[in-house]
Order: structure tokens, then C-alpha cells, then sequence
């Protein structure tokens, strides 16, 4: 453990939003303390390199917590049905990654406001609510998809089903729930490093490197292989790659730690570090799973991951399927204990819940109940014989891409927020690769709706979704346009004033004033609320037909 230096523990902090008490404090991270007060400047490698470790852990943990039990299946599908020949989409989502979760440890470190006590406030209550229900229901789903994981692990390794759900349930439970977040923090920081065993895996499997770079670097589709099914695949690999809930737990878990603006690099290198490790290990799935499956009866017949650890063992012996489940068992305890997290801490914020990992069960009970509850009632349901679970899988996955758009519109609007955000707003170039990425989301959001109710979708059919979706972006750009030439406004917009971005803090949001939306974003909103409730009651009502034999 190490812990930085002290110069001026008497220095007025900043007078902030934060909602909870025990969010202000020390920073005790997983591998080191920064006290609070800390102002004295990083000189040299070892007194940055004692601070990053000091940091290091909300990026980290929200990208390995995304490579969870569903990200093990969809990509080891890509790999298995597709060979390496998808693995360019990764490459193309590391500055998504980025710029999403920057943008969300940036209004946590600035604001000490959760995510959705953000929208509430900022956007009103329809849409604060419309964000903690949906988020409570999909997260609830995923939840059930990580313990789908750990039965299809231990069924592969031997162990009994029922018996290792409650465990694994108990193990995720009482990691969190000791009232030391660096104990927590230690727990996560270690299963993070247990994705690692999907390295020597591939190594093991030794896949064509040169192969993997090209498929890397230089995108392209399967040969003789139907567009609809490979364009719903990297739909799959968006919407388990960019989740809502990471929005939501990497903002509270910044919050939660007491980082401040001061520790914004660090923290921008602490998801550096995760977005690494989360791309080698979906590359590396991608790769070995290609290699374990080419040539055989197997290959483009996907069923789950315990198929995967089986021809894993049949093609390069026992010790990498072993691996191989070991791993998915790691990523579902993780991903089950994030996803969790970000809902608890979602309702803490806007039902005004003590919600914190720093306070014990007796200081945070609502916070606990609710934690504990969603992780007891997922296992449960996974180990009630007949539980339509590949059903549940696939809503997870449908719902996860039809609400991603709604949440990234969030972001970036609140990430424009100069009350929120001041000297920390976004600058144009990030705005104008944000709004593309909006676009895009929706665009695949729009398709996979249109998958789920029509399962016979035509290639023909995505490509003209895909030409709608195009139009009304262009025409979308020339309202903006003609807006602003009619109002006279500059092409590059009021100035922004960054000085002091270190200090500053958001005030108290009852000292914020009141919110001002443009007509053209009040239309987006409302054609936006239009689109998410259209489209999440006909995809509930399909998945309904699906359980039911329709």
C-alpha cells in the first residue's frame, strides 16, 4: 500500500453537490491513499506512478466488468461462426469506449452527483424515472445472464449447479457489503486480473498472429455468409461492449472513491488501462475460439460457452478449457457485482438513500437491500428448473441495444450542461464524434428492433434501415444549420473559459439554474421518448410470444 505526500491538509475543498457525506473524504483505493487536501504536485515517475496506483480502479473495473458472461458469449460466437474476420469492430469501438466513459468519470469527478440524479434533475421527472426503471429492469435481466455463466462454468468443470449459484451469490454479496470500499475494491482489482487467463489460452491455442493483425486492422465482412446474421452479430458486440450500465456505475464508483478534477489524468490512464486488457481479452476469445473450431462440424453452429470450453479441450487439450471456465466463472462473479452496484447506487441517488460502499450494512441499508436483493433473486432464478434462460439472454441483448441510444443522448447533453459541467464541458471535436456515434447507435438500435419483430429481416430490408437512418441524420444536420444561420450564431459557438478546471466544482443543484432546452432538442427528446416506448413495448410483447410458443 502507499500513500502520497501532505502539504496543505487545511485547504478548503470547493463547495460541491455531493449527496452523500461519505463520498468526501481520503481517497483509500485498492493499492494505495491519497489524503484529502492532497495539493502537492507529482514530480517524478515514482510520485506519479504512486498516485496512478492510488486511482487506478473504476476504469478498470467498469471495462473487465464488461467482458461478463455475455461478452464471453458473443464473442466466442464471432469466433466460432465467423472465424477472426470481425475482429476489426473492436478496433472501431476502443474510442467509443473512450469517449463514453471519459465523459461519464468526467461529470462524476466534477459533479458528486450520480448519473441519474443528473437526469432527474437537468431533464425532469419523466425522464429520471424512465432512466432508473429501465435501468433496474435490464440491469436485473443482465444480472440473470451473469449467473447463466457462472452454471454453464461450473457445469463444464464439474462442480454441482445449485450449490455454486449460492456461493457465487454469497461470495458477490459479501464482498461488497463489509463497509470498507478498499476491501471491496482489492476483491474487484483481483478478479480483474483473473481475465487475464484468457492470454495464456491463446497461447496456448496459438491462433495465426498474422491472421489476427490483418482481421484487426483491415474491416470486412465473412465470406458467403447472410448480412443480416453477421450485421445482428455486431450489433451483439456493440451492445455488450457499450452497456448503459457502465454510464451509471462508472460515475457513482468515481464518486463513491472521492476523486476529484485534481486526479483526472490519472484516472483517464486508469481506463486507458481497462479498455487494454477488455480489447486483448475479446481478441483473444475471438482468436482462440476461431482456431479451436476451423475445420470442424462445430464451426458456425454457436450454442453457448460451455460448447466453447469443450472444443477449447478438443483441440488443445484440457488445460485450456479448465482455463477457459475459470475465466467465464471470474467474469460473471465481476459482472454480476458491477451491474448490481450500478443500480444500487442509481436509486441511492434519487431516492436519497445513504449509498455508499465506504458505510457498513446498519449505515446503508436501502443501499444493501437493494444490492443484495437483485443478486439473491437473479440466482434463484437461475436455478429454478425451467427458467426460459436463453430467452432472458436474448431480451438482455435486445433491450441493451435499444436503449444505449437514449442513454448516450443523455451524456452528451449533460456533458454540455455549463452548469454541471463549467470549465469541463465537451469542446466541438468531441461533440461532433459524439453526435456521429449517437447516430450510429441509433441506427443499429433501429435495425435490431426491426430484427426482433420481423425475425425473417432481409439484407435488402437493413440496408434500406440503414438509408432512412442516414437521411434523417443529413436532414437532422440541415435544421441545425439553417437554425444557426438564421440566428447568427458562430459556427464555433460561445467560448469556453477553462481556467481553474482543477478547483472547480459543481454547486449544489438546488443553486443550478433551471435547465434550457432549444426546440430542435425539445423535438429530439420528444421523437426519442417516442421511438423507446414504441419500440420497448414491441419488443416485451415479442419476447412474451417467444416464452409463451407463439
Amino acid at each position: 500500500m502507499t500513500e502520497t505526500t501532505l502539504t496543505n491538509p487545511t485547504a478548503p475543498a470547493p463547495r460541491a453537490a455531493v449527496l452523500d457525506d461519505a463520498h468526501v473524504g481520503d481517497i483509500r483505493g485498492a493499492l494505495g491513499t491519497i489524503k484529502q487536501g492532497d495539493t502537492a504536485p507529482r514530480h517524478g515517475l515514482s510520485a506519479k506512478l504512486k498516485t496512478l496506483l492510488a486511482i487506478i480502479g473504476p476504469g478498470l473495473i467498469v471495462m473487465v466488468g464488461d467482458n461478463d458472461a455475455g461478452a464471453f458469449g458473443t464473442y466466442t460466437q464471432a469466433g466460432q461462426n465467423y472465424g477472426t474476420r470481425l475482429l476489426w469492430t473492436l478496433l472501431l469501438l476502443v474510442p467509443v469506449l473512450y469517449v463514453n466513459q471519459e465523459m461519464v468519470l468526467r461529470l462524476g469527478a466534477v459533479t458528486g452527483v450520480g448519473h441519474a440524479r443528473l437526469i432527474l434533475e437537468r431533464f425532469g421527472k419523466f425522464w429520471g424515472a424512465f432512466s432508473v426503471i429501465d435501468l433496474f429492469l435490464l440491469n436485473a435481466l443482465t444480472i440473470v445472464t451473469e449467473f447463466i455463466g457462472v452454471t454453464l462454468a461450473v457445469g463444464y468443470l464439474g462442480l454441482p449447479k445449485t450449490a455454486s449459484v449460492l456461493v457465487a451469490a454469497a461470495v458477490v454479496i459479501v464482498a461488497a457489503s463489509t463497509g470498507s470500499f478498499r476491501r471491496f475494491e482489492r476483491t474487484a482489482v483481483l478478479l480483474c486480473l483473473g481475465s487475464l487467463l484468457l492470454i495464456p489460452i491463446y497461447f496456448i491455442a496459438h491462433p495465426a498472429t498474422s491472421q489476427m493483425a490483418h482481421d484487426f486492422v483491415v474491416p470486412g465482412l465473412p465470406a458467403h455468409s447472410q448480412l443480416s446474421d453477421v450485421m445482428l452479430l455486431i450489433i451483439a458486440i456493440v451492445g455488450t461492449t457499450v452497456a448503459p450500465w457502465q454510464l451509471f456505475f462508472q460515475q457513482s464508483y468515481v464518486i463513491d472513491k472521492r476523486i476529484t478534477p485534481r486526479f483526472m489524468r490519472y484516472e483517464k490512464a486508469d481506463l486507458w488501462i481497462g479498455i487494454v486488457i477488455v480489447v486483448i481479452g475479446a481478441a483473444a476469445m475471438m482468436g482462440f475460439t476461431a482456431v479451436a473450431f476451423a475445420g470442424t462440424g462445430g464451426f458456425g453452429k454457436f450454442d453457448d460457452a460451455a460448447g466453447v470450453a469443450h472444443g477449447l479441450e478438443a483441440y488443445a487439450g484440457k488445460t485450456a478449457g479448465v482455463l477457459f471456465a475459470i475465466a467465464l466463472l471470474d467474469a460473471s462473479i465481476i459482472g454480476a457485482s458491477a451491474v448490481s452496484l450500478s443500480t444500487a447506487y442509481a436509486l441511492g441517488d434519487v431516492l436519497g438513500l445513504k449509498h455508499s460502499l465506504h458505510r457498513g450494512i446498519k449505515g446503508a441499508k436501502g443501499f444493501y437491500a437493494v444490492f443484495a436483493g437483485l443478486i439473491l433473486t437473479a440466482a434463484i432464478i437461475v436455478i429454478i428448473p425451467g427458467s426460459p434462460l436463453g430467452l432472458l439472454t436474448e431480451g438482455v441483448q435486445t433491450l441493451a441495444g435499444v436503449l444505449l441510444p437514449s442513454a448516450s443522448v443523455f451524456l452528451l447533453l449533460l456533458c454540455n450542461d455549463r452548469a454541471v459541467l463549467g470549465p469541463w464541458v465537451n469542446g466541438k471535436a468531441m461533440n461532433a464524434f459524439t453526435s456521429f456515434v449517437v447516430a450510429v447507435l441509433v441506427t443499429l438500435s433501429v435495425i435490431l428492433t426491426a430484427a426482433v419483430l420481423f425475425p425473417d429481416l432481409t439484407s435488402a430490408a437493413i440496408l434500406e434501415i440503414m438509408a432512412i437512418c442516414g437521411v434523417a441524420g443529413l436532414l437532422a444536420l440541415g435544421y441545425a444549420e439553417l437554425r444557426r444561420r438564421r440566428k447568427g450564431w458562430s459556427r464555433s459557438g460561445r467560448p469556453i473559459d477553462r481556467t481553474g478546471k482543477e478547483t472547480w466544482r459543481m454547486p449544489p443543484l438546488d443553486q443550478l439554474p433551471a435547465p434550457v432546452l432549444s426546440t430542435g432538442r425539445k423535438i429530439g427528446l420528444t421523437a426519442l421518448r417516442t421511438y423507446l416506448l414504441v419500440a420497448m413495448v414491441l419488443v416485451i410483447v415479442r419476447i412474451v410470444q417467444l416464452a409463451m410458443g407463439a
